[in-house]
């Protein structure tokens, strides 16, 4: 059984809600009841996403937000008063070069937007999330960011950050009305991240899933975001972590070749 959001916090604002764990994520808190807030670089995507929600009798709403620009995050948080849930779902790997020859340039990105993104949206909204009086933070992290693997040097360092961000805030901000939830994926097929990860070389992504008879989806994850949201508001989960069976740590995978 779910909990329904209460009026005075039914808003659920989702980044990176284009594609993938977030528009599957904006889809399962729409249909538990919440108005969601899509968030993401490409305006086209969220609109298509927030219509299909609308379409099953939902309530869906489309915002284009690149969460590593401050100002633009500072004004898209004048937009609320209160909100019930924030979703901090942007984020993403680029590359998978060892430490040695790896691109500072994608280690800048890929922290600018699991981590500084996170903090941007979770500092701004969260003057929001206590005035709700029930508001839950979730960060969308990694397994990544609990144990180190060859040639994720970059990737972990970022969820890395995001984990700590998540530990953190959860000792600073205990006695408010606010919980924050750690959900950690291990690996997910989607439609884009492998994909985005190797500048768009489809046979590298593909190798990433090669054997496994079913990798995680979208929608799993999602689902594991959207139950831990709706437990009972004295109910915290401090850290879900997410993986199929055939994987059992980031370097253990069973393949059927």
């Amino acid at each position: 059984m779910t909990a329904a959001p209460a009026a005075t916090n039914r808003i659920a604002v989702v980044t990176g809600a284009s594609s993938g764990i977030g528009a599957a994520t904006a889809r399962q808190l729409a249909a538990a009841g919440y108005r969601v807030v899509l968030t993401a670089r490409r305006k086209d995507r969220i609109e298509a996403v927030a219509a299909e929600i609308n379409a099953a009798g939902h309530q869906a709403t489309a915002y284009v937000l690149d969460v590593t620009d401050r100002p633009a995050v500072e004004e898209f948080a004048t937009a609320f008063p209160t909100i019930g849930v924030l979703v901090n779902n942007a984020g993403g790997a680029l590359g998978a070069d060892p430490v040695a020859t790896g691109d500072p340039a994608d280690w800048r990105q890929m922290y600018e937007t699991n981590v500084i993104g996170t903090l941007n949206l979770t500092q701004t909204l969260l003057p929001a999330l206590v005035a709700s009086g029930d508001g839950t933070v979730v960060i969308v992290s990694s397994t990544a960011g609990h144990g180190a693997y060859e040639g994720g040097g970059g990737y972990v360092a970022a969820k890395n950050g995001a984990r700590v961000l998540a530990e953190t805030l959860r000792l600073e901000i205990v006695g408010r009305p606010v919980r924050v939830i750690e959900i950690a994926p291990g690996m997910v097929r989607t439609e884009e991240f492998a994909t985005t990860r190797f500048g768009g070389d489809e046979e590298k992504a593909a190798k990433v899933y090669a054997g496994v008879a079913e990798p995680l989806v979208a929608d799993d994850v999602a689902e594991a975001i959207t139950w831990s949201v709706t437990r009972p508001s004295h109910v915290n989960i401090d850290l879900l972590v997410v993986r199929p069976r055939a994987q059992a740590s980031n370097t253990k995978v069973h393949r059927e070749l």
